[in-house]
């Protein structure tokens, strides 16, 4: 019997999922929780083992392409059964009856909790998990009456809102009305009419940074709709680019390439962050030659206890510690109010060919050096090989970045949201250097602190990195 193979729920708030790679393809044979394809997500890139053994018989859904959760993407049959014929284009893709991203993919089933990345977590509110169960007539006849009911406190509760709009709707207008529950909910709490934003999705849908950034960028700024013009669409307003500049097309000088899911999700990242926190930085310059020198003389017996002592972990090893003396650094700002977090979760970038990620590990002031090793280790050949968990990128409160690997004598690093602070690695180089007034030659590493300033003050910077730089350059081999 065939098995319907799903795009996974990848957490309450999203509705939908991209297929970035298929690793099998038509007429493969297929083992029960074999890789079978690629999702992205906001920062991991997850590969969806295979819910049964037999032959990939058809791929509904091309790469590329964005479908609602719980759709079928593609079916397996039994060995020796025929391939289906190609679907013609722009069939629909009916959801799934029987949801079945987490039944017999123990790898989906902890993907499910991808949910959202932590910008995702701190701005939005709890959203309910989409409804499986919505049948394809059903949504036929929600584009056919163009009507949403929508779930509101108050007086409108319950009430059923139709949508007007003047004339014939074009396929990209229906697209953006078509955006995700989320982004509709996001819209409904800020009085935005969707058709207001330039949409960056697939065909012009409106994604969640779309909407964050119009709301950002203070366009939705003004008075309450009343109940008249909340209750009927207007027709869509052109909306002018924010950074206008020239339209370039593919030509003999130029090549055009559309960003890639998880480039997209960076750049909305950074655009947050470089809007939300007044950033300001300090470099320390630290003396690495006692450092180098412990790291030297017990090599050898972390190698031995499956661990790489790197430069890194001695660091994150001192970072821990200066986060604990002093909170303010290890903290989050919620509107007026100051978040102190009782645990330090410790976010090491790591680079990709597609970008960057941080996984993060959790209570890294629980673990001792040996641990720190192991643990950075872990994360980042795990991350490399796409073989992170969900929950491993949420949840930090403090990011160390190392540039250094890269050749740079120091970075001056975006905050990762909602951190208040990222600590950035240079590059380790022998330099000259002035110890008792005589001229020494000592490998040294730039160490550039970036922070908000609007909770961290320059005097907060300085105490912690002059924390920082002491422990490095009298690091005490009984920490070890």
């Amino acid at each position: 019997m065939p098995t319907n193979v799903v795009m996974p729920q990848m957490g309450e708030s999203i509705a939908e999922g991209t297929i970035v790679r298929w690793i099998k393809k038509v007429g493969d044979a297929v083992d029960r929780d074999e890789p079978l394809f690629e999702i992205s997500t906001d920062k991991v890139d997850a590969e969806i083992p295979s819910p049964g053994a037999g032959v990939l018989t058809e791929i509904k859904v091309k790469e590329g392409e964005t479908v609602p959760v719980n759709s079928v993407v593609a079916v397996i049959g039994s060995a020796g059964e025929k391939a289906a014929e190609k679907p013609e284009s722009g069939a629909r893709r009916e959801p799934s009856e029987m949801p079945q991203a987490a039944v017999g993919q123990p790898e989906a089933a902890a993907a499910v909790e991808a949910a959202t990345s932590a910008e995702a977590e701190d701005l939005l509110p709890d959203q309910p998990p989409a409804s499986p169960g919505r049948s394809a007539e059903a949504l036929r006849a929600k584009e056919e009456r163009g009507s949403d009911k929508i779930e509101e406190s108050g007086p409108s509760a319950g009430m059923e809102r139709t949508d007007t709009v003047a004339g014939p709707v074009s396929k990209e207008d229906l697209r953006r009305q078509k955006s995700s529950p989320l982004v509709r909910r996001i819209a409904r709490e800020h009085n935005v009419d969707i058709q207001r934003i330039q949409g960056t999705g697939v065909s012009g849908r409106v994604t969640k940074g779309d909407i964050l950034s119009f709301i950002e960028s203070g366009a939705a700024a003004g008075p309450a709709l009343s109940s008249v013009e909340t209750e009927t669409a207007k027709p869509p307003v052109s909306q002018p680019p924010t950074a206008p500049g020239p339209a370039f097309r593919p030509g003999e000088r130029t090549q055009v390439v559309p960003m890639t899911i998880m480039r997209k999700k960076i750049a909305e990242h950074m655009v947050l962050s470089a809007r939300t926190s007044p950033h300001v930085y300090s470099v320390y310059e630290v003396n690495f030659g006692r450092l180098a020198q412990l790291r030297e003389k017990k090599k050898s017996d972390y190698e031995r206890a499956g661990a790489k002592l790197t430069f890194t972990a001695l660091i994150a090893k001192v970072v821990v510690d200066a986060l604990r003396a002093f909170p303010v650094v290890n903290a989050s700002l919620d509107g007026d109010n100051i978040v102190y977090k009782k645990d330090i979760n410790l976010g090491i970038a790591v680079a990709l060919e597609q970008g960057l990620i941080v996984p993060v590990i959790k209570y890294a002031d629980e673990k001792n050096l040996l641990g720190l090793s192991r643990a950075i280790d872990d994360i980042a050949v795990r991350a490399r090989s796409k073989k992170l968990h969900p929950e491993e990128v949420q949840g930090g409160t403090f990011t160390i970045t190392n540039p250094g690997v890269f050749g740079a004598v120091y970075g001056l690093p975006l905050i990762n949201q909602p951190q208040v602070a990222i600590l950035g690695v240079g590059g380790i180089e022998k330099r000259a250097v002035v110890i008792d007034d005589a001229i020494a030659i000592r490998p040294t590493c730039h160490l550039s602190l970036g922070y908000d300033h609007r909770l961290i003050d320059g005097a907060d910077a300085g105490r912690y990195l002059s924390f920082i730089k002491d422990r490095l350059e009298h690091f005490d081999e009984a920490w070890m």
